[in-house]
């Protein structure tokens, strides 16, 4: 007879993980074993292999190993001591759960020392001080601030979002008449890693706007949002102009200023330049708006430097009142407005005259209280379609004389006044004769010796 085979419980086998983790403790202890990271396999048994075949029953299984970083905690938990293994950094919890905006990661924080002119003592400076404002990046390898931000500076630097360098920057241009300044960084690892901003059309009324900066009560970065409450030509404070502008609810402290304002989308539709400071009012900022940024930009493209805003160097009153209309013999199928004055040193002095009732400009009618049309449902100053063009650009100007009615192509240029409303960064020049110190006389000088209250505080 043959051989009677016992019965009884076959011996329980070890699972996988058990015999990874004796052997991998056999070699923690006798360091005699060296086994790899991912899987390692007793012995080495192909498929295939005739000289296996016959012996199926005694073929070793193959052994799923657990990485060296598991390995290390099993023995720590077992065993109380800690393995020697390679250490890998640890990334805190709260950046996997951190929201990256592409168009946050481009606003930079602006510092700058200025220098101040002493218009008492033209052959001097004041003191020297710093502040902090905001900026972001576009296209080009440049940056937008606020003109007001870099005024008289001695240093600009720049810092990024999230990084503790300050590299040195190079004002490109400034436009004091728009308040926006455009800024460049030599140094090619401020750009690395960051998109520029992009920008977008106007917003609507109602639409929602964030206001992103670095304003004054704390380093980090900081966002505020709103609504447009209003659009239309505005009196930039810093540049003593008026040009298109945006009214916004969002909060706008003192550091915003150059910071972009982004809409839903992420993309900029305005920038952060000054905001409404009185008793009776609540929240009341104020953002330029994408054409007047893009005119600037392409200003400094077409002519390498800017040149600045055209006006037609009038000044205008309307013509609402029906007795003003019947002794100008303006009839009920005329609108316009009437020329009260003209800058003596503007070129259109040697074609328009006073009293003369500019009825178009470049074939767009202007209605008796002075707007145009801008969009649907919504009228404008009609020196929007002045700021529109270029210096050296030509427009088409209508206007009613003695009854007739007269086209003009006249040429646009700046605004040369005959009291400067601000010295472009340049100290004052002065003569000394006899003991007599002369200097020219400007806005600046005068608001330096006499102080004013204005209700109007850059941001």
């Amino acid at each position: 007879m043959g051989k009677t085979r016992k019965r009884g419980r076959k011996p329980k086998l070890a699972t996988e993980e058990e015999t990874a983790s004796q052997d991998y403790s056999t070699a923690s202890i006798n360091d005699a074993v060296s086994l790899p990271a991912t899987t390692a396999t007793a012995e080495a048994v192909e498929p295939n292999d005739p000289d296996s075949q016959g012996c199926r029953r005694g073929r070793s299984k193959k052994i799923k190993v657990a990485s060296p970083e598991r390995r290390s905690s099993r023995l720590a938990d077992s065993n109380g001591d800690c393995a020697a293994v390679a250490e890998t950094p640890l990334i805190p919890k709260w950046e996997g759960t951190v929201k990256v905006v592409p168009s946050m990661d481009a606003v930079v924080k602006v510092f700058c020392v200025h220098t101040e002119p002493n218009f008492s003592l033209p052959w001097q400076r004041k003191r020297q001080y710093s502040s902090s404002s905001s900026g972001f990046i576009v296209g080009g390898r440049r940056v937008l601030t606020n003109a007001h931000s870099v005024e008289h500076h001695t240093q600009v630097k720049l810092k990024k979002r999230g990084s503790d360098t300050k590299y040195l920057a190079t004002v490109l241009a400034i436009g004091t008449e728009c308040d926006i300044a455009m800024l460049t960084v030599s140094d090619d690892e401020f750009w690395e890693g960051v998109s520029p901003v992009e920008f977008g059309d106007m917003p609507a009324l109602q639409d929602a706007v964030t206001v992103v900066g670095y304003p004054i009560g704390g380093d980090t970065i900081s966002v505020t949002s709103g609504v447009v409450s209003r659009m239309e030509i505005l009196s930039y404070v810093h540049g003593s102009t008026e040009l298109l502008g945006l009214q916004i609810d969002a909060a706008i402290n003192s550091g915003n200023s150059g910071g972009p304002a982004l809409n839903d989308k992420g993309k900029c539709v305005g920038i952060a330049f000054q905001s409404l400071k009185h008793e009776d009012v609540e929240n009341i900022g104020y953002v330029i708006p994408t054409p007047v940024i893009l005119h600037f930009i392409q200003d400094y493209e077409k002519n390498g430097a800017y040149t600045g805003f055209p006006i037609l160097g009038v000044e205008w009153q309307k013509m609402e009142n029906p007795d003003l209309r019947m002794s100008m013999g303006m009839g009920p199928d005329k609108k316009g407005v009437r020329i009260r004055r003209i800058e003596p040193t503007a070129p259109e002095s040697h074609v328009l005259k006073p009293s003369d009732i500019i009825l178009s400009f470049d074939g767009i009618n202007i209605a008796n209280d002075g707007t145009v049309p801008f969009r649907h449902g919504e009228r404008i100053g009609f020196s929007y379609l002045v700021s529109q063009k270029y210096t050296g650009d030509r427009a088409q100007v209508k206007v009613l004389r003695n009854s007739q009615i007269l086209e003009f192509n006249i040429k646009l240029s700046t605004h040369k006044r005959l009291v400067p409303a601000h010295i472009k960064g340049r100290p004052p020049s002065y003569y000394i004769i006899a003991g007599f110190v002369f200097t020219a006389v400007s806005v600046p000088y005068l608001r330096s010796e006499v102080y004013g209250v204005h209700i109007y505080n850059k941001a």
